[in-house]
């Protein structure tokens, strides 16, 4: 069975919040359609809603189950009686609000618009089993967010203290800071420093820098084989190579401008996109957005300088130079000073800051799987095409 949304819920309007807004968090929240944005004196609305936009980003539905006030670009739903406010909300999340959209410029739906859609009806008591099953999935998505929040917290501070103190390798803990002993410590050009720490230029640190290029796009058997061949566009944010959309072969390699990075060196993007980062995962053949780093294994691990390069990224997007294509100058990159702790320090500050990463990275992956089981459980549930028992 089908019921309009007017037959659910009222369908009231926001409204301006200029004269009602606090500097103090009074605890009555103003909401726009991006959620909340600031403190009300008073609250417009007392009752659990829906916020639902009337202009701009369409397709976020907000539950409030307090007191609140919402803003005159929103709609407040607000469920009758018989209408579980939370079983409202998901259904409001499945529907595709985006379409109900009537603008050719900003995005807005019109409040008799939206109340003449139809969405699948439960009876209360099923209503408030569905809220309870995707409430306790939310539950645990925010939790997870929380923990992603607090390790991302600690590896920014682990990495100033590391990148500043680094770690004495007798007693595998961080330094004492300079403040609690300046006997540790030295002046260089990059600042106080471990007195066991060099500043050295970073082509000192290299074996080699290797520019790629891209095989001529005119010759369609150029790419048809199996060498992934990747360009700054394929490298995500989290300092990783992403999904490889083009492969070239061995003649296209063997005779344009591009090279192969062996896996395990570091990849820079140095052109468009200029401080993308990663460590090639496998061989991959690059373009002339990047420099493969192939560092001395001698004196240096490939695990520290990724981290360390993270942490010099903002100083490489200054280092933009180009009328048309922004990108850094070779000689400015092999000139770049950096710091270089012994190698062992080095393996050491890598161990802490990959296991921080792999810890991440879990709690991505299992953030990723319970917003996977919400969208699952609302499809099946929402729908009466699983029947709640």
């Amino acid at each position: 069975m089908f019921k309009a949304i007017s037959d659910l819920c009222r369908v009231e309007y926001g409204a301006g919040p200029n004269k009602v807004r606090s500097d103090d968090n009074t605890g009555i929240e103003i909401y726009g359609t991006g959620g909340k944005v600031g403190f009300a004196k008073e609250a417009l609305f007392n009752e659990p809603l829906v916020v639902v936009a009337r202009k701009g980003t369409l397709d976020n539905p907000i539950l409030v189950d307090k007191p609140c006030w919402v803003i005159d670009t929103a709609y407040a739903a607000i469920p009758n009686c018989d209408v579980d406010v939370r079983w409202l909300y998901y259904q409001l999340l499945l529907f595709d609000l985006k379409r109900l959209n009537e603008s050719t410029g900003v995005p807005s739906i019109s409040r008799d618009y939206l109340k003449k859609q139809k969405i699948a009806y439960q009876e209360f008591d099923v209503q408030r089993k569905i809220g309870d099953i995707i409430s306790a999935v939310d539950n645990v998505i925010e939790k997870t967010e929380a923990a992603i929040d607090k390790y991302q917290a600690i590896k920014a501070g682990m990495m100033q203290d590391l990148f500043t103190r680094g770690i004495d390798t007798m007693t595998g803990m961080l330094r004492p800071t300079i403040e609690e002993a300046p006997e540790l410590y030295k002046e260089s050009e990059l600042g106080w420093i471990p007195k066991e720490w060099v500043v050295t230029e970073f082509q000192d640190a290299c074996l080699e820098f290797i520019n790629g290029g891209t095989p001529s796009t005119k010759n369609a058997s150029n790419w048809v084989g199996s060498i992934p061949w990747i360009t700054g566009a394929d490298f995500l944010e989290s300092f990783e190579v992403g999904f490889i959309r083009r492969h070239i072969n061995e003649d296209a390699l063997r005779y344009s401008s591009s090279h192969l990075i062996r896996e395990g060196n570091i990849l820079l993007v140095t052109r468009t996109g200029v401080g993308k980062l990663a460590i090639a995962p496998f061989d991959v053949a690059i373009s002339q957005d990047i420099t493969g780093i192939i560092l001395d294994p001698n004196q240096c691990c490939v695990e520290f300088f990724y981290y360390y390069l993270q942490v010099l990224v903002e100083d490489f997007k200054k280092m933009n130079q180009g009328t048309s294509i922004n990108g850094i100058i070779r000689s400015d990159l092999e000139a770049t000073l950096i710091l270089k702790p012994s190698l062992v320090e080095q393996k050491q500050i890598a161990a802490v800051l990959k296991a921080l990463d792999e810890t991440l990275k879990k709690e991505q992956s299992n953030q990723s799987k319970y917003h996977d089981l919400k969208k699952g459980l609302m499809a099946e549930l929402l729908t009466g095409k699983v029947r709640i028992k």
